[in-house]
């Protein structure tokens, strides 16, 4: 497949999970990628799988400076990018009445602040065709008993996308946002186990969870000229879990 064939690509939180999973799938759809994210051993690890098509540049979603070094290194290489697929993310659970300060500002600094800046800076680079995508969550639809701050944020980047299609009208510049559900990504297995992977999957209607591969290849879609005629959409790749 050469969907992606001579475009450029940013994925944040794209050495591991979801964000090397899609980087796997567009490289082979044809993209150039490059991938951020905040441990450098993890990056050159992917960097090392994904092959010559694929760069790596350290820092974090929620360092402005961070990210202008990731758009000068996409600039001096490239010179234009095609896609954006924001995924970085952040939370851990807090239960109402133990919910501390830090522990929003930490969440909101990645999830939402990190999201917003990771996209406005990218927005120079790109042109007409382009496509940026959101990762937000089941979590943002249903909520999920005491992740407060992580449900409040996801459903903060569905309404981004909203927001975002307005303001790019006239760019030819999409704008969409993936939310998976339950997901067996490297720290999922070592957080739930067997047997709490097995509970989260139940509760989806096709009884599991799913694998980064799935959620990878819905990104391509959205990346590629396949869904030109979508913004300011969400595409729920849960299992059906908050659809029900």
């Amino acid at each position: 497949m050469t969907r992606l064939n001579g475009k450029t690509a940013v994925i944040t939180g794209g050495a591991t999970g979801i964000g090397l999973a899609a980087a796997k799938r567009f490289v082979e759809e044809g993209a150039f990628v490059f991938i951020y994210g905040r441990r450098q051993e993890a990056l050159d690890a992917a960097v090392s799988e994904l092959g010559p098509n694929a760069r790596a540049v350290k820092g974090s979603v929620s360092d402005e400076a961070d990210l202008d070094r990731l758009y000068a290194a996409v600039k001096a290489e490239r010179g234009t990018l095609d896609i954006v697929f924001a995924n970085a993310g952040a939370g851990g659970p807090l239960k109402l009445g133990k919910i501390t300060a830090k522990h929003i500002d930490e969440t909101f600094d990645t999830n939402v602040k990190g999201t917003i800046f990771t996209v406005q800076k990218a927005l120079p680079l790109m042109a007409s065709g382009g496509s940026i995508i959101l990762t937000g969550s089941s979590a943002g639809t249903t909520g999920a008993s005491g992740f407060t701050a992580y449900s409040a944020s996801k459903a903060a980047v569905r309404n981004l996308v909203r927001t975002w299609a307005e303001d790019l009208k006239g760019t030819g510049i999409r704008v969409n946002v993936l939310s998976p559900g339950a997901t067996a990504t490297e720290l999922a297995k070592e957080a739930l186990g067997e047997e709490g992977q097995k509970a989260y999957g139940a509760m989806t209607p096709l009884q599991r969870m799913a694998d980064p591969a799935e959620i990878g290849a819905v990104a391509a879609f959205l990346a590629s000229d396949d869904s030109s005629f979508m913004t300011a959409s969400e595409v729920a790749v849960d299992g059906g879990l908050a659809q029900l």
